[in-house]
């Protein structure tokens, strides 16, 4: 997931994050009025902080709480106030027990936070897990290596559907008639949009600046060019992704956060 010195680019990550302000305007359509508190559990370190950053490029998106464990998930639910509580949880379905446990589980935290939404990660198809989490009222079944950058859009996009689910699980459910009616009938997240003029250069400039939030100078030693060559194919960067992306983003948004909703943006989406 991270090129290079990790812990190098984790901590560029953290300093380089957008924060929320108190007072700051909200989104108009099409990134609409939304601020959705996000619970987070996935027991893959890399992953969680791999997320968590991409939730927070996306203002759309608020992560409230983030963990490893899902003693401390059970904690959180049982002493957060209830205004304050998450309206979505994502959480790693692979290492939760086995298909009982899921479903317990799915079930446990849609009681404990009313109205919560609720998305399973995974990193295979497993499709007694997917039959489990439909069973227990799950909205969505994602494999990561196919929503990747996309989990905020993913997260916006579930809200509207009885179950949101990604292209490979899609096509199992199409050839398995004995999968819940909640599968075979489930939306299918879009493919993440392509952008046929980006170089890999511009593209791996972009990508280190705007998704791993690197400072210009790191990203450039990172490839091994200049500063000022960089800081051009970012340029470059920003102004094919706007070529090819006719929304109107909130011009509080930072170039950066524009640019990384630009790169993420599913394939068919609209803007509406």
């Amino acid at each position: 997931m991270f090129s290079g010195g990790v812990w190098r680019i984790l901590k560029a990550v953290s300093a380089a994050l957008p924060h929320q302000e108190e007072g700051r305007p909200v989104m108009n359509d099409p990134i609409s009025n939304i601020n959705l508190k996000v619970l987070l559990l996935d027991s893959d370190y890399y992953a969680l902080q791999a997320i968590n950053g991409y939730l927070a490029w996306d203002r759309r998106t608020r992560v409230t709480f983030l963990t490893e464990s899902a003693e401390a998930m059970w904690n959180y639910l049982a002493e957060t106030p209830l205004a304050e509580l998450p309206d979505i949880i994502v959480f790693d379905s692979d290492h939760m027990g086995g298909p009982d446990a899921l479903e317990a589980a799915i079930k446990k935290m849609r009681a404990a936070a009313q109205n919560v939404m609720i998305l399973c990660l995974a990193q295979f198809v497993d499709e007694a897990l997917i039959a489990a989490a439909a069973r227990a009222g799950a909205r969505g079944y994602l494999l990561k290596h196919e929503v990747r950058l996309q989990i905020a859009w993913a997260i916006v996009y579930a809200r509207d559907y009885d179950f949101l689910v990604t292209q490979e699980i899609a096509r199992l459910a199409a050839r398995r008639e004995d999968m819940p009616s909640r599968v075979r009938s489930a939306a299918v997240l879009p493919k993440q949009r392509e952008y046929p003029h980006l170089t890999d250069r511009v593209r791996q400039a972009v990508e280190l600046c705007v998704v791993k939030g690197m400072p210009a100078h790191l990203a450039a030693d990172e490839m091994g060019i200049s500063l000022h060559t960089i800081r051009s194919y970012i340029k470059e960067g920003y102004r094919i992704l706007e070529a090819y992306d006719e929304t109107e983003y909130p011009t509080f948004l930072s170039p950066q956060e524009r640019a990384f909703m630009r790169l993420t943006r599913p394939e068919d989406d609209e803007g509406d």
